[in-house]
């Protein structure tokens, strides 16, 4: 085994373990998002992320190294084994008024939580201890096709939060998925409103499309949807 499939394989296991910790203290916990699609898709994850029915402050209590960065949102970063991991509480969001982050977000169901994400392919919830996979939005079928689809509509989506108008581009350029129609024609029309996104946050998506596989497509999607200029 290489350096790097141990280091995946070790982050694996912490992740399941601050889980199951969860899980003994009565909290009801998945993996979700792009570590769930790239088990589906037989790929061996780089990151985990853990949603749970635990509010910050009880994630906080129960483990040793947490960071608070963004409590007020529900999320903690649990730090374990030399490794960092962002534990979310369940939450449903508000109205969005700036292109970004919602003005309030209520603490609610894992059911709920899944339907305020971006894609279909990163709403996917899974038990470790099984490796049931719960799918509440479609992904499960959008992955076996190879297809990019926002959850619910794709104006309201994208307009919640402009940065998923480049995310969508990278998803489909980075694992050779195709745009659906409708998510594809919102992209192109919401286009011009990526200039509202920091540079900082453009940065971190670009480099995303061009160190990894698919670069060339990645901008041949952004010239035709209108993204370049």
């Amino acid at each position: 085994m290489t350096r790097t499939a141990e280091n995946k394989d070790e982050k694996r296991h912490t992740a399941e373990a601050i889980i199951r910790r969860l899980k003994q203290a009565g909290f009801e916990s998945y993996f979700v998002g792009g570590c769930v699609r790239d088990f589906v898709r037989g790929v061996i994850p780089g990151d985990y992320d853990i949603v749970t029915s635990a509010l910050p402050n009880q994630v906080e209590v129960l483990f040793e190294h947490t960071v608070a960065v963004g409590a007020k949102f529900g999320v903690m970063v649990v730090i374990q084994d030399g490794h960092s991991y962002e534990v979310a509480t369940f939450r449903s969001d508000d109205v969005y008024e700036d292109g970004r982050r919602p003005t309030r977000v209520h603490f609610s169901s894992a059911k709920e939580d899944v339907f305020r994400r971006d894609f279909t392919i990163n709403g996917l919830l899974m038990n470790p201890d099984t490796e049931e996979v719960i799918d509440h939005v479609g992904g499960l079928n959008d992955i076996g096709k190879k297809i990019i689809r926002t959850i619910g509509d794709p104006d309201k989506r994208f307009n919640e939060d402009y940065l998923r108008i480049l995310r969508s581009i990278r998803f489909a350029a980075n694992l050779n998925f195709e745009i659906e129609p409708a998510t594809r024609n919102k992209i192109s029309k919401n286009a011009a409103k990526i200039k509202q996104i920091s540079a900082e946050r453009l940065q971190i998506e670009l480099n995303k499309i061009i160190t990894r596989k698919g670069a060339r497509r990645g901008f041949e999607l952004m010239a035709e949807m209108r993204l370049l200029p």
